[in-house]
C-alpha cells in the first residue's frame, strides 16, 4: 500500500500543496495533519504509524513534514524498517527502497550519533574545567527541612512504629531522595 502523510505546523497553513503530490502518486492512504513538528506526540502521525504493515510505502513531501530533528526523523526510520515498511522523500530524493536511499538514511544516523557523541564529549571536557576552577561542584544536595526531626522520625520508622511511605509523605521526598538521605545519615 502506498501511504502519504501530510503535515502543516498550525490550522491556517494549507495542505493543498503536499494533497497534490498525494494525487500525483496515486497514495492509497493519505493522512493530513495540522500540528507542530517539535516532537512526535502527533495524533495523525500516530495512527498512520499504528496501521502502516509489512511491505507498505510511506511518501512524504520532504522530510521536514514527518521530523523536524535528526533523532526523531531515525527513530520514525527505525520504526519502519522494524515493521518491514519502504520510506520516500520526494524533495530529498531518498528512497529507502533502493540501496543509495538506504545509504543516505544511514548517513544521516551515523552524522547524528557523531554530532551527539561531539556533544557528550564538549559537555564532559566543559564541567572537567569548571571543577578544575572551582565553579562547579555538582548538583547541590537536596535540604531536608527540619532535619532533626526527620532522623528522630526514621529512628520510629526503622523501630516499625510509621512506614517509609509516611516518612517520606511527611516531608515530601522522593523514594530515592530518603533512602539516599537514610544511607548518608546512618540511620
Amino acid at each position: 500500500m502506498l501511504i502519504f502523510y501530510a503535515r502543516v505546523s498550525t490550522q491556517t497553513q494549507n495542505l493543498a500543496r503536499q494533497e497534490e503530490i498525494a494525487k500525483e502518486i496515486k497514495a492509497d492512504k493519505v493522512y493530513l495533519e495540522k500540528a507542530s513538528g517539535k516532537n512526535t506526540k502527533r495524533p495523525v502521525l500516530k495512527e498512520m504509524l499504528e496501521f502502516i504493515r509489512e511491505g507498505d510505502t510511506v511518501v512524504v513531501e520532504s522530510i521536514s513534514r514527518i521530523a523536524r530533528n535528526t533523532k526523531d526523523l531515525l527513530n520514525i526510520i527505525e520504526l519502519l524498517q522494524n515493521k518491514g515498511v519502504h520510506f520516500i522523500s520526494k524533495k530529498e530524493n531518498i528512497d529507502t527502497t533502493t540501496p543509495q536511499g538506504k545509504l543516505i538514511l544511514t548517513i544521516f544516523g551515523a552524522l547524528a550519533e557523531f554530532e551527539r557523541e561531539q556533544q557528550l564529549e564538549r559537555t564532559r571536557e566543559g564541567v572537567e574545567i569548571a571543577k578544575q576552577q572551582g565553579k562547579y561542584k555538582g548538583k547541590p544536595k537536596m535540604k531536608i527541612p527540619r532535619e532533626n526531626e526527620f532522623i528522630a522520625v526514621c529512628k520510629e520508622w526503622r523501630q516499625g512504629k510509621c512506614t517509609a511511605k509516611a516518612v517520606m509523605d511527611e516531608f515530601g521526598l522522593k523514594r530515592n531522595t530518603f533512602y539516599r538521605r537514610v544511607k548518608e545519615l546512618n540511620l
